[in-house]
């Protein structure tokens, strides 16, 4: 007895263009010819980057008299009536001195990092310079009913509403006064040390936007917002 295959049920089509594409692939032509595309070379295209200097890097740095520079290779040190400094420049940066005193902060690569450390470190220099010879200051103010601020020895004692008064210890080269229990002025060499803790000072109480009320810069204005109306009858 003869058992009958079971029929396909592709259309004879279908079936011989499967064929033709299983012949290509095994390497066999049989009428179906697989067309090779060739292959494209993708190039890259560099274009140079040509960066602008920078309007506050290019400006001269006037040394006064009464102020030292020491300079060995990317380290500069600053040495004034009040105090002394130093930083250490990266290598996109380089520092010359001229005959007649001025310092100019220029960049030693073109390359998009050196023209954006170049206006940041002819600022921090120049604060360097006006830090040890002039000194800085920021000056703070409480606003609130029985907020007030003393000194007591080398800490700064708080009274901000809390169950406790806030103890914070006066960084070495940093000079704290305080008037009238509510005015605080910050004063040092060191600008970056003296905004930190004069932020530092305002972080425990900030403003609030409905009275005012918390510990803010003396030049600080608060945006103040609206209360709750009350409910009308």
């Amino acid at each position: 007895m003869a058992v009958s295959s079971t029929p396909s049920l592709q259309p004879p089509s279908l079936m011989h263009t499967a064929n033709n594409f299983r012949s290509t692939f095994l390497g066999e032509r049989n009428g179906f010819y697989v067309s090779a595309m060739p292959v494209c070379h993708i190039g890259v295209l560099r274009k140079t980057i040509e960066c602008k200097e920078s309007r506050i890097g290019k400006q001269p740095i006037p040394v006064p008299s009464n102020v030292t520079i020491s300079l060995q290779g990317q380290d500069l040190k600053v040495k004034g009536p009040l105090g002394e400094l130093s930083i250490l420049y990266p290598r996109e940066i380089k520092i010359e001195r001229e005959d007649s005193g001025i310092i100019r902060v220029k960049k030693a690569l073109e390359t998009r990092r050196a023209n954006q450390m170049h206006g940041l470190f002819r600022t921090l220099t120049d604060n360097m310079v006006v830090g040890v010879s002039k000194g800085f200051e920021k000056k703070l103010q409480l606003v609130g009913v029985g907020y007030r601020a003393m000194l007591e020895g080398k800490d700064l004692v708080l009274n901000l509403g809390f169950s406790h008064p806030v103890k914070m210890a006066i960084p070495d080269g940093i000079q704290v006064k305080v008037e009238e229990n509510t005015r605080i002025t910050v004063s040092g060499y060191d600008k970056c040390a003296i905004g930190q803790f004069a932020a530092s000072i305002r972080q425990w109480r900030p403003p609030e936007p409905y009275k005012g009320k918390g510990v803010k810069y003396a030049d600080e204005i608060v945006r103040r917002k609206e209360g709750k109306a009350g409910k009308k009858k």
